[in-house]
């Protein structure tokens, strides 16, 4: 059984990103790509794709930190899966 900061696939989110509660995998449809970034189609945040909080996910799906693991809230860390060009 994991910890409540790893990955279902059972990779561990790093602490910066994650209190034990801030991380959770999101279906694809949760984000759009736009010439400015990621978007949090919840929120409608943009995370500029050179922006520190993207990361490379291990399992290659989406999982989005937010503060305090809300659904309104900002962007913590935003793992993506790598693209392949």
């Amino acid at each position: 059984m994991g910890k409540a900061h790893d990955a279902p696939s059972g990779w561990s989110y790093p602490f910066s990103c994650c209190s034990n509660q801030d991380c959770r995998p999101v279906a694809t449809k949760a984000i759009s790509e736009k010439p400015q970034g990621y978007v949090i189609n919840i929120t409608g945040e943009i995370v500029p794709y050179a922006d520190k909080r993207v990361r490379i996910s291990p399992d290659g799906e989406f999982h989005w930190c937010s503060v305090a693991g809300e659904e309104k809230s900002r962007t913590l860390c935003l793992f993506v899966p790598p693209h392949s060009y």
